[in-house]
């Protein structure tokens, strides 16, 4: 006769494997609904001043650069290239950081584990 939480029979898991299971399940989908959300959500930066905003998804991808007429000078490109540039930057770091709350919401609970978890 199998203990309880044991290997009945030799075979199937054990309780708490099984509940482990179920949480990764659980956690693996909350993930997935996240990254979604995450992926349609915008992240906006300003340089310049202003003179220059740039718009980036959850995925990374810009979506829409906006500059004021006064940015645009043809004997100084550089400066926009620089405007853009930063602000591009910015708005990508503000999407990573919100991917990496998201990922630490996710794992924070795991302890040791968050990080090696292909979810």
């Amino acid at each position: 006769m199998a203990k309880r939480g044991g290997f009945p029979g030799g075979m199937g898991m054990p309780g708490n494997m099984n509940n482990l299971m179920k949480q990764a399940q659980r956690m693996q989908r909350q993930m997935e609904e996240g990254q979604k959300e995450l992926e349609s959500k915008e992240f906006s930066a300003k340089a310049g001043g202003g003179a220059v905003e740039v718009v980036v998804t959850g995925k990374k991808e810009i979506v829409k650069v906006m500059l004021s007429e006064e940015a645009v000078d043809p004997e100084d490109i550089e400066t926009l290239q620089d405007m853009i540039m930063a602000a591009a930057n910015e708005a990508l770091r503000q999407a990573e950081e919100a991917n990496n709350e998201l990922m630490g919401k996710m794992t924070g609970g795991l302890g040791g584990l968050g990080g090696g978890l292909p979810f």
